[in-house]
C-alpha cells in the first residue's frame, strides 16, 4: 500500500494507493466505486456500491470509502479535512484532456471546500519514460506526430491552474509499466492486464 504524505499527515483521513500486491483490500460494505468510461464526469454520492458511469467520486458521507481502479491510468486522490470532503478519480488521457480534475474541484469547492485546504495526491501511472503516443492523441497536448507524454506532469498542472497551491500536490512518480513486481500494466500486459484499487475516506 502506498501512503501520500500530504494526505496521512491528516488525522480524520484515510486512504491508500493499492499495488499488485494489494488488489482486495475493501469490501462492498460501506464503499462506492463506478464504472470507469475515460470521461469528465463526476458523480456525488452518499451511498455504497456501484454509483454509476463516470471518472471521479466525491462524498461528504463520513466512513464511506470511494474508490478508483487503474493499471496505468492515473488514481488521484483529494481532500479537504475542514469541508470534510474526499474524491477520488481516474484519470486517463481521454480524463485528462476532459480536465477530469478541473471538475472534481469545482463539485468540491460547490461542497464547500476550499482551494487553500485541498490536498491533492497523484498516485501510481504510466510514466513519461512509457507512455508513446501517436498524431491523434499527442496535439491534446501541445505535440505534433508521435511523443511521450507526461500525464502526470499533466494534472499538476490541472490542479495547480485550478487554484491548489503547488506544496498541497503531491506526485509519487512511480511508472506502472516500468514495475512488473509492484503494479499491473494494460501497455505491458495487455487485456491480461489486472487492476489496481485506490481509495479514500474521512472519519
Amino acid at each position: 500500500m502506498i501512503h501520500a504524505p500530504p494526505l496521512k499527515e491528516l488525522s480524520e483521513v484515510e486512504h491508500g494507493f493499492g499495488t499488485r500486491l494489494e488488489n482486495a483490500w475493501l469490501g462492498e460494505d460501506k464503499h462506492a466505486w463506478l464504472t470507469q468510461i475515460h470521461s469528465g464526469k463526476v458523480i456525488r454520492t452518499k451511498v455504497s456500491g456501484l454509483q454509476g458511469e463516470a471518472d471521479a467520486l466525491i462524498t461528504t458521507n463520513p466512513e464511506l470509502w470511494i474508490s478508483v481502479r487503474t493499471a496505468d491510468c492515473l488514481p488521484i486522490l483529494l481532500a479537504d479535512p475542514v469541508a470534510r470532503v474526499v474524491a477520488a478519480v481516474h484519470a486517463g488521457w481521454r480524463g485528462t484532456v476532459e480536465k477530469i480534475v478541473t471538475h472534481t474541484i469545482a463539485e468540491m469547492l460547490e461542497l464547500g471546500a476550499e482551494l487553500s485546504t485541498i490536498r491533492a495526491a497523484i498516485g501510481p501511472g504510466i510514466g513519461e519514460c512509457c507512455f508513446e503516443v501517436g498524431a491523434e492523441v499527442s496535439p491534446h497536448f501541445d505535440a505534433v506526430g508521435k511523443t511521450y507524454v507526461d500525464l502526470a506532469a499533466a494534472n499538476e498542472r490541472q490542479l495547480q491552474q485550478a487554484g491548489l497551491a503547488l506544496d498541497n500536490i503531491w506526485v509519487s512518480k512511480q511508472c506502472t509499466r516500468c514495475n512488473p513486481d509492484q503494479f499491473h500494466s494494460y501497455r505491458r500486459d495487455g487485456v491480461e492486464a489486472g487492476r489496481m484499487v485506490s481509495a479514500i475516506r474521512f472519519f
